[in-house]
């Protein structure tokens, strides 16, 4: 009797979202996504050209790419931990506080990493200081980019929610441009003694400025529509499992049947699904994004600058990828655009890696500027809006970031050591295409047992599956 009221006081409508609101809404999360993929692809950048040098000065080269390559990847361990702590925050009092947390820990972090002295000044404190700093990093980047998906995905019209949910990959792509054009610069400009002793710092300490900048763009951002529409929101929170169980007993039958919907349903199988859709994506772009960047300057007879001048010209190619992928997704579907493009990565990955290892620079552009776009934007750009229709609006942050963050730990951040592992044990390029191939068909696969999920109404408590 005296529940009703209750009930209908949680579910107000929200406010009309003005376009004005939208594109702050798409700015933050493209900024946002740009400013992480910049700080990664800085670290990862560094990792491959520098850090072995002036933070593993005393192996051998190859053994300081690889140790390189570890420190980068020990990001994606507190980037996990960040997932489940960022993601239950976001999911319980919503999306924006939790992203102007985030982008504030991403850039403090990376702005202190240009600031670390090097192994020649302070010994191994100054390994383990790197270490320090790409953990809260992590941490603070392991919600970012399933935030600004979710926002994105959330504030989206139905019908265009493929195009504006692609501006975080496009965030991706510009962040990735960004810092690549920054070492490009650097190699270009300075001699190595340059970058070696201070060169190398710049990139990092100008991070500074943009972190000002987001914060203030996010805290004026206004909270997404599907959150406040959620029928278990009262008040800004969600109400925890108990709560939404007695208000049941109480509740209308057509408001009683949407509340039970978001706690009853068995959890998982969507998890599963998203988990492979991201293991394509995340391991071919620690292969080709990260890897074999290293693998070229160290392995190949072709100036240092090419494998950072072929991520700038991929990238640029990918601010036509990406959307375009998008629009395509919201025309057709997200499923059959999936299955396309992870065949055709498979297709391409011992192509792509013979015209790479010919040592040619044409060849080596090429080949980097076709995987890169085929086997990882095109995939993020379906990424970005497909798993956020997966997930319902109860739990959509948590397992979205954790989908995530899983993948990038059993690909992005596993995948360059293992990779610089078996090369170096083989002397060849062939293990690079395998893993290309593999996580290639994880993804295809994953695709062809998941639903079609374009149009589906993001305010449900439920999963899709």
């Amino acid at each position: 009797m005296h529940d009703c009221p209750v009930i209908a006081e949680t579910t107000p409508h929200p406010s009309p979202r003005t376009t004005r609101d939208l594109t702050k809404a798409a700015v933050s999360g493209w900024l946002g996504t740009a400013m992480e993929f910049m700080d990664f692809q800085l670290y990862s950048l560094a990792a491959a050209i520098v850090f072995n040098k002036i933070f593993f000065p005393d192996v051998s080269p190859a053994i300081g790419l690889i140790a390189a390559m570890a420190t980068y990847g020990v990001g994606y361990v507190a980037r996990l931990a960040g997932a489940i702590h960022f993601g239950r925050m976001g999911d319980r009092i919503g999306r924006k506080k939790v992203l102007v947390i985030t982008i504030l820990l991403m850039g403090a972090s990376t702005t202190l990493i240009g600031a670390l002295p090097t192994y020649a000044t302070i010994g191994i404190l100054a390994p383990c200081l790197l270490v320090l700093l790409r953990l809260v990093q992590g941490f603070g980047a392991g919600a970012e980019i399933a935030g600004a998906t979710v926002l994105l995905a959330e504030y989206a019209p139905v019908r265009r929610r493929g195009l504006i949910a692609s501006l975080v990959s496009l965030g991706t792509n510009s962040g990735t441009l960004a810092a690549s054009g920054l070492w490009a610069i650097l190699i270009g400009v300075l001699s190595e003694d340059q970058l070696l002793a201070w060169g190398w710092r710049l990139p990092f300490l100008l991070s500074f400025v943009l972190m000002l900048f987001a914060v203030w763009l996010r805290r004026g951002l206004r909270e997404s529509p599907v959150f406040e529409e959620r029928p278990d929101v009262v008040n800004g929170t969600a109400m925890s499992r108990d709560e939404v169980a007695s208000t049941i007993a109480g509740a209308p039958e057509s408001r009683r049947d949407v509340l039970a919907a978001g706690i009853r349903q068995r959890k998982g199988k969507a998890f599963f699904l998203a988990l492979g859709l991201r293991l394509g994506q995340a391991g071919n772009s620690g292969l080709i994004q990260t890897f074999l960047v290293g693998y070229i300057a160290t392995n190949l007879a072709v100036g240092r600058s090419v494998p950072t001048d072929a991520i700038v010209y991929g990238s640029l190619l990918g601010f036509a990828t990406v959307p375009g992928i998008g629009l395509l997704g919201d025309r057709y579907g997200r499923r059959s655009l999936y299955l396309a493009l992870s065949l055709l990565t498979v297709v391409l990955a011992f192509p792509v890696m013979f015209l790479i290892s010919s040592g040619s620079p044409a060849a080596v552009l090429l080949g980097m500027v076709l995987g890169l776009n085929v086997g990882v934007l095109g995939l993020f750009s379906l990424e970005s809006v497909t798993m956020a229709e997966l997930f319902g609006s109860r739990t959509r942050f948590t397992q979205l970031a954790l989908a995530k963050e899983i993948g990038g730990i059993l690909t992005t951040a596993v995948g360059p050591v293992l990779a610089a592992s078996l090369t170096a044990v083989t002397g060849s390029w062939w293990p690079i295409a395998v893993m290309l191939v593999g996580y290639s068909l994880i993804t295809f696969v994953s695709a062809f047992l998941a639903p079609e999920t374009r149009g589906r109404d993001l305010v449900r408590l439920e999963d899709a599956v």
